[in-house]
């Protein structure tokens, strides 16, 4: 608990969580707020072999960290506003949604292609239902697996083969021209080296010695599945400080709406509290405020969660929230998809309008379908 000259954040323990939570410590720092660190473990990071639709209801993730700002074991803590249940416990308030980032999906491959230049039978990692129909409605063509891990053990996952494979190549190689220069050097010393097999520049020491810290670790990990390419959120890369190591290429936010409040972070307090609304005055971003409330509020009405393939995003454009919905079904070939400007002075009765509309349309179907598979 914290003291009146600081404060107690929770936050998970995963290297991306404690870097998003950490740049909430240095703006509170900044207006001369003292806040500590305290790492959770939630139901979430304990099941590390689950897809995140197999943990059953939503807040895996989050439910551990709000329970300790209840109980008063700490002040506030920082989530990921995607991982945010849309019903919370009674007494506890999103104190402040800060400014929010990319919300839009990246593909990642090793050469930099794009997600339509894949060949037939191609194998691309997601953990998430949506970006699995998504992909499969574009290219049903396509192998998705599913890929679990947080994003540098996502990322490792994709760039391990290759690495490991050109390691070998490049082993195989040194070994062969190093015996064919032994076996010559027995004839004679003014012979040429007898060996017509593939030659590098560098030593395999060299090469390995350039690699990047992320590469050595791909190098390190036992992959059962290949992949061709992944996809998750740019925001996620990002802020792991991966984007600059990777050639990403942005999906078309149309075909592939992001999760409701994807690439947004939300920090909780006790609603009683003297934090949330300083919280709120220091930290709170108004547009990213209202457009991932209008995403949250169209989740909530159609029932998502997320256990069914749902995109939701908006965003500010002049006197309207612009709007776009995708619900699909799990194999991506029934699709109901819809783009809407609402009154930005009306936005919440707007956004549940258009989540009743979406029903009517068969939305509620396709998600009620899903949830039983």
């Amino acid at each position: 608990m914290s003291t009146p000259e600081s404060i107690a954040v929770a936050t998970r323990g995963s290297d991306l969580a404690l870097r998003q939570s950490r740049t909430i410590v240095e703006r509170l720092e900044d207006h001369r707020i003292e806040a500590t660190l305290v790492e959770v473990e939630t139901t979430g990071d304990r099941i590390d072999d689950a897809l995140i639709q197999d943990l059953g209801k939503t807040g895996a993730f989050v439910r551990a960290l709000d329970e300790r700002v209840l109980d008063g074991e700490v002040d506030v803590a920082v989530h990921s506003m995607k991982d945010l249940p849309t019903e919370q416990p009674d007494g506890l308030v999103v104190a402040a949604v800060p400014r929010r980032a990319t919300p839009l999906d990246v593909v990642v491959t090793p050469d930099g292609d794009r997600l339509t230049a894949l060949p037939r039978g191609a194998t691309v990692g997601t953990s998430s239902l949506r970006r699995k129909a998504q992909i499969l409605a574009r290219r049903p063509d396509l192998d998705v697996e599913p890929l679990r891990g947080n994003v540098d053990t996502r990322v490792q996952k994709l760039l391990a083969p290759r690495l490991q494979a050109e390691h070998e190549r490049r082993l195989e190689a040194q070994k062969a021209e190093q015996s064919a220069k032994a076996r010559d050097r027995k004839r004679t010393d003014d012979e040429d080296v007898n060996y017509d097999g593939p030659t590098f520049e560098r030593a395999v020491e060299e090469w390995f010695e350039d690699l990047s810290e992320l590469e050595r670790q791909s190098m390190e990990r036992t992959v059962e599945t290949e992949y061709d390419a992944i996809v998750l959120a740019r925001a996620g890369l990002e802020r792991s400080g991966l984007a600059g190591e990777l050639t990403m290429v942005d999906l078309p936010r149309r075909n592939h709406v992001p999760s409701a409040g994807q690439g947004a972070l939300a920090i909780t307090a006790r609603a009683d509290s003297a934090i949330a609304d300083r919280l709120f005055d220091l930290l709170d971003h108004p547009h990213s405020r209202v457009a991932v409330t209008t995403e949250r509020i169209i989740l909530e009405q159609l029932g998502g969660g997320c256990v069914a393939p749902v995109g939701i995003h908006a965003h500010i454009k002049g006197d309207a929230v612009e709007t776009r919905v995708q619900v699909l079904s799990q194999d991506g070939q029934r699709e109901i998809a819809e783009s809407r400007d609402l009154d930005i002075e009306n936005y919440a009765e707007a956004a549940r309008t258009f989540a009743a509309d979406l029903a009517d349309r068969g939305a509620s179907d396709l998600i009620e379908e899903a949830a039983r598979e």
